[in-house]
């Protein structure tokens, strides 16, 4: 299992998804958690109403910091917050996408559809890693 820590700002919106997305299609390769360089008071309403759309219910989680994800080591660290991040052990990788906080219910829509396709290709990469398993 690949550790995956998905970082945006607020930890309220992208990364809420990222991460729901990976809980739910990849959980045979991937054990996600998402974070935020300052994280806001509770979940996007919005973001919470795009995923159950996709049939995702993200209604007990809450925005994290980084340092609230403790000192659990992370195989990958995915940036969408647009920022540095401070150093980490893990690799990095950036994905660039707009933060939706504050605009309509619709480009939450497009970033949801941006985030699903390109945690898909990610949880296809880890897979093609796997070993295949022997009976």
């Amino acid at each position: 299992m690949t550790r995956v820590l998905f970082v945006c700002i607020g930890n309220s919106c992208r990364s809420q998804m990222a991460e729901g997305f990976a809980r739910v299609y990849g959980s045979d390769v991937i054990l996600p958690e998402s974070a935020g360089l300052a994280p806001a008071m509770s979940v996007s309403r919005d973001t919470v109403r795009s995923m159950r759309e996709k049939n995702i219910d993200l209604g007990d989680r809450y925005p994290k910091a980084l340092g609230d994800v403790g000192s659990a080591r992370f195989d990958l660290i995915v940036n969408m917050s647009g920022c540095d991040l401070p150093a980490m052990a893990a690799p990095l990788r950036e994905w660039l996408i707009d933060d939706p906080i504050g605009q309509p219910i619709e480009t939450y829509r497009v970033v949801r559809d941006q985030i699903e396709m390109l945690v898909m290709h990610l949880i296809l990469e880890l897979r093609r890693r796997e070993p295949a398993v022997r009976t």
